[in-house]
């Protein structure tokens, strides 16, 4: 049992909050003059989380080896994405590894916030789609059925209760088709978006989403900003900072532009030009990314930028909740109206048959 526990402790990531935590309170020792190793060990005797346990105890062995912060941090890529691992790297060689750690508290704050707000304003409209699909899919396996077989002998049905009547026998016939069907495209789904081309089509095909592509458009290029600014501000490159960015945006779309940036940088172009008339990009990023290299303190001057849209997502899932919840309830009137229009037309012609006898 303790072999297969630790099993599936070592396949486990270490959570964002358990992250947070262990930046600020390393930091903290640190700035108080204590040792990584010395840090290390309090940090782990102290440690509730048996992943989080885990690691710092595989942390503390490598740091005895020999091993830097950094290098240790690069052993758990599960755990310690590239954009860390650099800022860690960049504040043990300029000495400000305190800063550092701070820093990325912070900003690993500041992405869960925007990754939260992105599922909250999604997950209430994705439960309210299924509720309403669950409840079609039990009136017309079993209530319609009962309903429409006491007028199937009085003669030819009215063509919406007959549409209804098709519908109904399709889902008794093929109820199957319900359950496996979502498994099978979820499953292709995700097959063909592990692949390049998919991720391009399928978070390009998010973007033009009226909306849902304004809200994943503010969240990606804050996240750039914020990137960018953390990186910057703890000395790594700008070559070397692109790269780490592109594969952290989370789109796949802008990581092919910033990949593109990272080129159009390395060949002496700067990025305010590059960046010029991108739609990707709006304008007011690439005026404060011009203003942030003319005066070189773009890693002070960008973090502005991510603030904004910060303020700008909240206003965009406030605006995209008001928008989704009157068009799902429209739907979900027009299906219920339907199917109840479908019901009473033979019962009205029923009463008129009783009427004339």
């Amino acid at each position: 049992w303790q072999a297969l526990n630790d099993a599936l402790i070592s396949n486990q990531k270490v959570g964002l909050k358990d992250k947070v935590s262990f930046y600020r309170l390393l930091a903290t020792m640190v700035n108080a003059g204590l040792t990584v190793l010395q840090a290390l060990r309090i940090l782990h005797d102290e440690q509730k989380n048996p992943v989080m346990k885990k690691v710092e105890a595989e942390m503390i062995k490598n740091i005895q080896s020999g091993h830097n912060l950094s290098t240790t941090l690069r052993a758990f890529p599960k755990s310690f994405s590239d954009s860390e691992v650099a800022m860690v790297e960049s504040g043990e060689k300029t000495g400000k590894l305190n800063t550092a750690l701070m820093q990325l508290a912070t900003q690993i704050e500041k992405l869960s916030s925007l990754s939260k707000k992105l599922v909250g304003a999604l997950i209430y409209p994705a439960l309210i789609v299924f509720v309403m699909i669950g409840v079609v899919f039990v009136l017309m396996w079993q209530v319609v059925p009962k309903l429409i077989g006491m007028f199937s002998e009085f003669g030819g049905l009215p063509p919406a209760t007959q549409a209804l009547v098709t519908a109904s026998d399709f889902v008794q016939n093929f109820w199957y088709l319900f359950i496996a069907l979502p498994f099978v495209v979820i499953s292709a789904w995700g097959t063909w978006r592990k692949t390049e081309h998919g991720r391009y089509i399928t978070d390009k095909m998010l973007l033009g989403i009226p909306g849902v592509g304004t809200l994943l458009e503010k969240i990606v290029v804050s996240r750039f900003a914020r990137l960018l600014s953390s990186l910057m501000g703890s000395g790594v490159s700008i070559v070397e900072a692109l790269r780490i960015i592109s594969g952290a945006v989370g789109n796949e779309v802008y990581r092919q532009r910033i990949l593109l940036l990272r080129d159009d940088v390395t060949r002496g172009i700067t990025m305010g030009k590059s960046l010029e008339g991108d739609p990707l990009f709006p304008d007011m990023v690439t005026q404060m990314i011009k203003v942030g290299e003319e005066t070189a303190k773009i890693d002070v001057i960008i973090v502005k930028v991510a603030d904004f849209y910060d303020e700008e997502v909240d206003g965009s899932v406030s605006s995209i909740n008001k928008i989704i919840e009157p068009v799902i309830i429209v739907t979900m009137a027009v299906i219920v109206g339907f199917i109840a229009y479908a019901i009473m037309t033979p019962i009205m012609q029923l009463s008129d048959v009783i009427g004339k006898q």
